[in-house]
């Protein structure tokens, strides 16, 4: 993931002090040794979001939140990594070595830094354009949709002039040849000439999440066709995994994504206050554009037209998000058709209520299952209960299911039992079918299996705690290190952070979680790191002060003699090394029992 070498993430982290950078986002208040304030990761009304300037660290004791400088930037301002990287060096004044390219990577890099600025700069055209004589017209257009200057600037507005070749001639003034013009998708080149992909439109510059342009949305000013027209695909435009509107609404704070229809619903909501609006563009969701979203929330409220074009749009819509482990919720919008037209006839108040109202995904595809048959023919009134039963059947966890069975029976007047009942005898149906009745039960092999899956996850908690025990008590490390080596711990993870601590302590004496954090390359592995290192606090927190010596101990204990049975499970049972290793287990779990640690 990262370009870099250790000394040089080093570098950057300590030039950007983490109490100021997270303080330029969070308002933070000092309370003994750390700093405090509400967490911008989650919905809180009393602080639970520490930064740790000793530990150049942050955790929020309510979700959990945890990492150093780098993970802020990257949770908090949605960058990668290297981007994170990259951005915390330019703000400490640091000069990065360049990556090496190799010269077909370099040349495709050249090539598409080229495009966005050719991008960039027919963005800019198109906005002076707008605010000149030739653009009165589609600048009152915005007006009469009652767009302000701050939000036409927020968004780029622009407009093509209606002469055919305007963009061209102004792009061949500043430089950029026909070669690099025609993969711009700005310039057609056919046999009837040279001409501009726009003229005579209102311009929507489309943006990727960290605000380049990339491509264009324009519509036309007047009765041509199409109304409305997409910048075609290019090296650096891919329509399937963009949204328009993400480079807003990945700052928002609201926790959650509204997802409509069009360019100006999202910039109306956008004005209104709803910054966490963003679009497909002009076409149906894609699987690519849910894989965005994915990585942002996993909350998203539809707010599509709401003409039966905007219904089967959800329907199409819900599946996809679903299948990412996001929950839809459904904005009714009666009885305007779309966000802008309802922000302009009841404005933001009432539109939040309805987001406070949304429709849980499951009940509304119920409602519209509903509209297909005669509710007054007891026959189809039964059809249409067979069909939700059927529904609710694709809910495998069975708390779940109870509780979507509960809340349809009450929306939709079902007698509860009857269809649980239902579900119950279609399941059992299915089940016969594919051949999976009659499962026997798990054998004692398979249940010693489960009973040890349990011990194994049981005694990770204990190396977990360990290793969180000695980066806030470095002073423990040498009682640690004689009874433990970093080969003791599991695999994976935990293994690779024991390696990278017992390194610091045995190089210099000093312990750098934030180092060993950002050693990682994976996002998950680095949140996992992090959270280990607050197992101490969280136990601090359950265990009396009296009584945490003698709970170092004891997690110490529980520790060595995990180790030194996986030693004698790895030997053959007439491996005399076995009665070695017993008599050292007994001796070393003696020696710990006598520990006497101080209280911390």
């Amino acid at each position: 993931m990262s370009h870099y070498d250790e000394n040089t993430l080093e570098e950057v982290r300590r030039a950007n002090d983490i109490v100021e950078v997270i303080g330029e986002y969070v308002p933070l208040k000092r309370s003994g040794a750390n700093y405090f304030g509400l967490c911008p990761f989650h919905s809180e009304k009393s602080p639970s979001f520490s930064v740790s300037p000793d530990r150049q660290m942050y955790h929020c004791f309510g979700c959990g939140a945890s990492g150093t400088v780098y993970q802020f930037y990257e949770n908090y301002l949605h960058m990668s990594f290297p981007e994170a990287v990259r951005a915390l060096a330019e703000r400490a004044g640091i000069t990065l070595k360049e990556t090496e390219y190799s010269p077909e990577q370099k040349k495709r890099k050249e090539r598409r830094d080229k495009l966005l600025a050719l991008q960039k700069e027919a963005a800019y055209y198109y906005y002076a354009l707008l605010h000149s004589d030739h653009g009165k017209h589609c600048l009152e257009y915005f007006k009469n949709r009652k767009l302000s200057d701050e939000t036409m600037r927020n968004f780029g507005l622009g407009y093509s002039d209606a002469f055919s070749d305007d963009l061209y001639r102004h792009l061949k003034k500043k430089g950029y040849t026909d070669d690099i013009l025609k993969d711009s998708g700005l310039i057609t080149f056919d046999e009837r000439g040279v001409r501009d992909k726009f003229f005579n439109r209102a311009m929507f510059p489309i943006m990727d999440q960290y605000s380049r342009v990339i491509g264009f949305g324009g519509r036309v000013m007047g009765d041509g066709k199409p109304k409305y027209l997409n910048s075609p695909e290019t090296d650096i435009f891919d329509k399937s995994h963009t949204l328009y509107g993400l480079f807003l609404a990945r700052r928002s704070r609201r926790g959650y994504f509204i997802l409509c229809e069009g360019y100006m619903d999202v910039i109306a909501l956008h004005q209104g206050g709803f910054d966490c609006a963003v679009a497909s563009l002009g076409t149906s969701l894609t699987p690519g554009q849910v894989d965005v979203i994915s990585r942002f929330t996993k909350d998203v409220y539809l707010s599509y037209d709401s003409d039966g074009a905007g219904i089967k749009a959800a329907l199409r819509a819900i599946p996809m998000l679903r299948s990412r482990g996001i929950m839809p919720r459904i904005i009714h919008m009666a009885p305007y058709k779309d966000p802008d037209e309802f922000l302009k006839g009841l404005g933001p108040e009432e539109y939040q209520k309805r987001i406070d109202e949304a429709e849980n995904f499951f009940i509304f595809e119920i409602r519209q299952l509903q509209t297909q048959y005669d509710m007054s023919d007891p026959g189809k009134r039964t059809e249409f209960q067979r069909e939700t039963a059927k529904k609710l059947m694709g809910f495998k966890e069975q708390l779940e299911r109870d509780n979507y069975i509960d809340a349809v029976c009450r929306a939709f007047d079902i007698p509860v039992q009857a269809m649980k009942q239902l579900v119950k005898e279609l399941a059992a149906g299915e089940a016969r079918k594919s051949g999976m009745m009659g499962h026997k039960a798990p054998d004692k092999g398979q249940a010693a299996k489960v009973s040890a899956d349990v011990k194994v996850r049981q005694t990770d908690k204990n190396q977990r705690l360990l290793l969180s025990w000695i980066s806030y008590r470095p002073d423990l490390f040498g009682t640690v290190s004689k009874y433990l080596k970093p080969s003791d711990f599991e695999d994976g993870v935990l293994r690779s952070t024991a390696e990278g601590m017992y390194r610091q302590m045995e190089k210099s004496g000093i312990m750098n979680p934030a180092s060993i954090i950002d050693s990682f390359d994976e996002v998950e592995d680095q949140n996992e790191v992090s959270r280990i290192f607050h197992e101490y606090v969280r136990d601090l927190q359950a265990t009396p002060k009296d009584e945490r010596g003698t709970a170092f101990v004891q997690t110490l204990s529980r520790a060595v003699a995990k180790a030194y049975d996986e030693r004698m499970n790895a030997l053959e049972e007439t491996d005399v090394t076995r009665f070695d290793l017993i008599r050292e287990k007994k001796e070393s779990l003696s020696e710990i029992s006598k520990l006497r640690i101080p209280n911390a």
